[in-house]
């Protein structure tokens, strides 16, 4: 997807320290010469009628004054600030129109946090740990998105790093074991490189710093404090050895190096959560080849044929992993939900967009779980996968700094 990188010059919070306070202050926008109308501006004025005819449509009322005063704006500074009203209802329609995620039916349910001035790397990691805390609520998890400050003409919005706002270490050894999760091997070495002490005796779950970049503090990392960090230990309910594994994973996950598009105008930082669906943990994250490999392992304890793919003791220690995770969670009293349930929902939800004359797009191979995937509803149908905005992207600049910690955005 091309994304085209629009800017914005109207408010921005004054820089302060790395642990500034988290309440952003607002500043008189400094007038600016009116931007000759070329194609990136064209481009801005044409996405921006698009979303705004959008808008009106499912918030019925008056278009025109304010298609008439973004039309000057951005004339003037070659973007335009969105109404608080529009903030909001760009960041749900975003999450209605993620074609990756099947949890959507909730999009009308999003808690947008507005914090379009806050700029500086302190105050953007302070409001991501608040972010952590409040989206917890107690393990009754809220959907959530935080959305800072967008592009502007000189100055670019900040950057977070990593690809959720918690994430684990991963450490590779001499013999080419890795201690955590292998994906983030390079990163974690990037990151010690920068200055990040890891602890002395090394883990399978140590939450890395958060990375945040931005054009006036350069990279910056921050510690996550323990009371914004909520992690699920594991165990089974009917195997008792399980919980001797030591496995746990954290509550909430928040994805936070996409950007945001609305009408033209781009949030690079933008950290949104739901809450986990349990494959996604117990299928993918501990269970694929290249993250935690737990399957050979929890298939060895439970004493299964291994000797040949025949007996199927792959899909059997699958099953027992996801049964661990879900239970767990819920013992715990986190939000969770099963594929099969969550396939439902999905279709729920995109019948209501149908009934609403909507299209609503969806990746197969994101859409049907990696679990028993032919068990659920989801797989036995075609869906529209044209993308629509508003809605969330990866470039792959973001792609890269999330996996291999750099190059930095801004040089």
């Amino acid at each position: 997807m091309t994304v085209v990188r629009i800017w914005t010059g109207r408010r921005r919070a004054p820089r302060a320290g790395r642990l500034a306070a988290p309440s952003p202050g607002r500043v008189q926008a400094r007038p600016r010469p009116a931007v000759q109308p070329d194609a990136d501006t064209q481009a801005v004025q044409a996405a921006a009628e698009e979303f705004l005819q959008l808008f009106h449509t499912e918030n019925p009322g008056l278009i025109e004054p304010r298609l008439a005063a973004v039309r000057r704006e951005i004339d003037l500074t070659g973007t335009y600030w969105h109404t608080a009203e529009e903030l909001v209802f760009g960041a749900r329609v975003a999450w209605r129109n993620n074609a990756r995620c099947i949890g959507r039916l909730y999009w009308q349910s999003l808690q947008v946090r507005d914090l379009r001035t806050v700029t500086a790397a302190g105050d953007v990691a302070a409001h991501c740990f608040d972010h952590l805390r409040v989206a917890h609520n107690g393990g009754k998890i809220r959907p959530m998105i935080s959305v800072f400050a967008p592009e502007t003409p000189g100055r670019p919005a900040p950057r977070i790093w990593s690809e959720q706002l918690i994430r684990y270490a991963g450490y590779e050894q001499p013999d080419g074991r890795t201690i955590g999760d292998p994906r983030y091997r390079t990163f974690t070495t990037e990151l010690v490189q920068r200055g990040w002490r890891p602890p002395v005796a090394p883990g399978d779950f140590d939450v890395l710093p958060l990375v945040v970049e931005t054009i006036d503090d350069g990279i910056k990392m921050f510690e996550l404090p323990g009371s914004a960090v909520h992690e699920v230990p594991l165990a089974h309910p009917d195997l008792p050895w399980f919980a001797a594994l030591g496995l746990r994973w954290h509550a909430v996950p928040v994805i936070s190096n996409n950007r945001l598009i609305i009408g033209g105008v781009s949030y690079p930082a933008a950290p949104f959560n739901g809450w986990y669906m349990g494959t996604e943990i117990g299928a993918r994250n501990l269970g694929d080849s290249d993250r935690y490999a737990l399957v050979p392992e929890i298939a060895e304890r439970m004493g299964l044929d291994t000797s040949t793919e025949a007996t199927l003791w792959r899909d059997r220690a699958l099953v027992e992993l996801n049964r661990a995770v879900l239970h767990s969670f819920r013992a715990h009293g986190v939000s969770i939900t099963d594929h099969h349930t969550e396939s439902r929902r999905f279709l729920i939800h995109l019948e209501r967009e149908e009934r609403a004359g909507r299209t609503c797009p969806a990746d197969w191979t994101w859409i049907v779980p990696p679990l028993s995937g032919s068990q659920t509803p989801v797989f036995h149908r075609y869906y529209d996968s044209e993308d629509q905005l508003p809605n969330f992207v990866t470039d792959a600049d973001a792609t890269h700094r999330g996996l291999y910690g750099g190059p930095p955005a801004f040089r």
